[in-house]
């Protein structure tokens, strides 16, 4: 395991000697935290873990103190059982200069091997390269032969290059990389057909594929999917009572050639050509809406169009 906490206090993050790192955690994840603080000892600098109560969904807040703690590291570390990572305690702690990894469900064995052996300065140059093409589009069109046909608009929204390489002020999810956007509201408008993962809620892997209509920005409409799985998205949704959590929050491309579909989320949103839509909140994206959830939905090999030149075709990125 301390080859993959190395990897993240290294050249994820570039800890250096007297730099306060928090290491944001929960009972299930103390065995990831204590790899991290072991590794950020040895670069010189102090871990400060702070165990927080699992939280009821992602999205939701931690508490006060910790956003507080979050705000004045130099790193944090956000290795929680349930994502925190869009929530105002990351915004702000991001707005204050913090160097911000989220590590949601990390396992033990993904500190062994997986997307963390992915060489990260290169995929930097790459996620750079594709997030300069992004930052010019207008209008993105995303397809797929099992029968996705999503349009939104994108032009003045900001581009969130996240290569799993973070300086100051910056946020990444890692193993997973990726480049992202959160479209305009209310122009997203389509359907979605979702064949690879639901990496929340104990869903993972799909095994049939599910199909959401979009209209204005939100999900209208969910169809298909095995019965057990879709259910519990479904379920989720509407015990949470928000309806901004329908809303289409997010398009990323994953960016890191390591990772492989497994059903969690930071690998399988970081699989090479892969894209997923976020749902729900959108504030730590460059979006406006807050919800009581975010989840993503991935695609295995899409076809992602920008202003009718193809970025990504059936799930192979063509620079």
């Amino acid at each position: 395991m301390m080859k993959g906490a190395r990897t993240l206090v290294g050249p994820c993050t570039s800890v250096k000697a007297g730099e306060n790192v928090l290491i944001v955690t929960d009972m299930k994840m103390m065995s990831i935290a204590q790899a991290l603080a072991a590794a950020t000892r040895e670069r010189g600098a102090e871990p400060i873990i702070a165990i927080i109560d699992e939280r009821a969904v992602d999205a939701t807040e931690p508490p006060n103190t910790v956003a507080q703690a979050m705000k004045a590291a130099d790193v944090v570390f956000s290795a929680v059982s349930i994502s925190i990572t869009h929530t105002r305690a990351v915004k702000d702690a991001v707005a204050a200069g913090a160097r911000v990894v989220a590590l949601t469900a990390v396992t033990e064995e993904m500190l062994v091997s997986g997307g963390l052996d992915a060489d990260f300065p290169q995929v930097k140059l790459t996620c750079k390269a594709v997030g300069d093409r992004m930052v010019r589009a207008k209008v993105a069109r995303l397809t797929s032969k099992e029968g996705t046909d999503l349009t939104f608009r994108m032009e003045g929204r900001r581009v969130n290059v996240m290569p799993g390489v973070v300086g100051p002020g910056e946020l990444s999810p890692v193993p997973n990389a990726e480049v992202n956007v959160s479209p305009l509201e209310g122009t997203a408008n389509g359907v979605i057909v979702v064949d690879a993962s639901i990496p929340y809620l104990g869903i993972g892997l799909l095994e049939k594929p599910i199909r959401f209509t979009v209209r204005g920005g939100f999900i209208v409409a969910i169809e298909g999917g095995q019965p057990d799985q879709v259910g519990k998205l479904k379920a989720a949704w509407e015990k949470q009572g928000d309806p901004n959590v329908y809303n289409i929050a997010e398009m990323g491309i994953g960016m890191n050639p390591k990772c492989r579909f497994k059903g969690i989320m930071l690998e399988d949103e970081g699989v090479l050509g892969s894209i997923h839509i976020g749902t729900g909140t959108s504030i730590t994206l460059g979006g406006t809406v807050t919800a009581r959830s975010h989840y993503d939905l991935i695609l295995s090999r899409p076809t992602l169009e920008l202003d009718g030149e193809i970025l990504v075709q059936d799930g192979k990125l063509k620079l």
